[in-house]
């Protein structure tokens, strides 16, 4: 990928998904099978969910570059109880901040987080070959994610949740994702 990197791979994100993930919850002995639909769609600098969160992340707009929006419903073969479903759908902001001085290195803002949710910042890389990184640490959890392209219309995505002292993995997950449109 050239100089815009995260512009290039935000692009390339952006469209309807269909996920296969299976995830290894460590913690509780348990695997799960999860099929759910991702939209992803590009926002301006000017959005005022973008401006919102860099103001509350003292980020300046002109630092930005590709904020997007993410939402996502799911069905999970997980046995639920009644009294305390698991929530399967959801929605993220998303602002990339590009370090300046290394076009394949950068933070991402997000006003709620992959392994917590709450607001996060994480820090992303992406390699020559296009390869996105991601490492997000919250109070309680560190997530470290990879995704990348194997087609335009293919993608791929691992994520391991580890304890905050990153000592032990929690979850581990592989996810196949395909363009719906």
């Amino acid at each position: 990928m050239t100089s815009n990197r995260i512009e290039q791979f935000v692009a390339r994100s952006i469209g309807r998904w269909r996920s296969q993930r299976s995830a290894h919850h460590l913690a509780f002995a348990h695997f799960e099978a999860v099929r759910s639909n991702i939209e992803i769609d590009a926002l301006s600098a000017d959005d005022p969910r973008v401006v919102e969160l860099c103001q509350n992340n003292k980020t300046d707009l002109e630092g930005i570059a590709a904020p997007f929006f993410m939402s996502w419903a799911g069905e999970s073969d997980w046995d639920d109880d009644d009294d305390d479903p698991e929530t399967l759908s959801g929605s993220t902001v998303l602002v990339p901040v590009p370090d300046p001085n290394d076009i394949s290195r950068g933070q991402l803002l997000r006003d709620r987080g992959y392994a917590e949710t709450v607001a996060a910042i994480g820090d992303y890389q992406i390699s020559e070959d296009g390869i996105f990184t991601l490492v997000t640490s919250y109070d309680r959890a560190a997530a470290a994610e990879k995704i990348w392209f194997e087609t335009p219309n293919l993608r791929f995505r691992i994520s391991t949740i580890r304890t905050s002292s990153g000592k032990g993995v929690t979850t581990a997950s592989f996810s196949s994702e395909i363009r719906l449109g």
